[in-house]
């Protein structure tokens, strides 16, 4: 596989193949997330620590509290497709979280290794929450190929085996740990049963397209570090303690059942 950065250029600069730009409201609303993304860079000058960008420097947001009320153009990014491999947790959940990470990403480790379990068990398995993945390499070749890797095993139904797998422990970033040789035996683990099938996968067209796609969202919403995450809609930036994504969750539970009753907008 070549080494090479394999994602358009395009997929750097905006929209593109993920489908239409969202319009003026979302841009302000997008615009209160950049100012959150500041207010995490500053908490870093004061010694914070929280999600990893590109640079490998830490951010940390503040609490979910802070953040602006959800839109409908942002609410309206949930996929909730039930034949979608890279999403857990019912379709018609009430709150849906996505999920912008990279497998390179020690922060986005962390979130699968001590909050994600917490979250499948008291929100995904309850029928209140579903999690969708989005793929967005930031640290570079290996990086996306990893991106690839997942995908390829999502189209053999086992995306979150490898996901789970992948961050089972910190590997070391862009020292060969995602070479071709070191995936294909983590989808072995992984039990991805047709290698010569994943790695066809990996290699092809149709995952560069896919990986594009969510790294193309993401940055048309201003995502620029990892995990990054939407609520309902609501941002949620780096590798937050448990209760601040049972804060969300919650609140997003609430505000949804408020509605239905005829409560109004929030």
């Amino acid at each position: 596989m070549n080494a090479a950065s394999r994602l358009p250029e395009k997929s750097r600069s905006g929209p593109g193949r993920g489908g239409p730009v969202p319009g003026r409201r979302l841009r302000l609303v997008l615009a209160a997330l950049v100012l959150v993304a500041a207010v995490a860079v500053a908490a870093v000058a004061l010694g914070g620590g929280g999600s990893a960008d590109r640079s490998g420097t830490a951010s940390r947001s503040g609490s979910p509290s802070a953040a602006p009320p959800a839109d409908p153009a942002l609410l309206a990014l949930a996929r909730r497709d039930a034949d979608d491999p890279y999403a857990v947790g019912k379709p018609d959940a009430p709150v849906v979280l996505i999920e912008y990470s990279d497998f390179q990403c020690p922060y986005c480790g962390r979130f699968a290794r001590e909050t994600k379990p917490a979250l499948l068990r008291d929100y995904v398995e309850a029928g209140v929450l579903r999690i969708e993945w989005r793929h967005f390499p930031v640290f570079g070749a290996e990086s996306e190929q990893a991106a690839r890797a997942s995908w390829a095993a999502g189209r053999q139904g086992r995306f979150w085996q490898f996901h789970d797998t992948v961050y089972g422990k910190p590997r070391e970033r862009n020292k060969g740990d995602f070479a071709e040789k070191e995936l294909l035996a983590m989808a072995e683990e992984a039990g991805v049963e047709d290698l010569d099938r994943f790695r066809a996968d990996m290699a092809s067209d149709a995952a560069d397209e896919a990986v594009a796609r969510d790294v193309e969202e993401g940055y048309a919403l201003g995502v620029s570090s990892t995990p990054a995450f939407l609520v309902n809609g609501r941002p949620v930036l780096g590798a937050q303690p448990t209760d601040v994504f049972a804060e969300a969750i919650e609140a997003a539970e609430a505000a949804g059942a408020d509605r239905a009753q005829g409560g109004g907008d929030e």
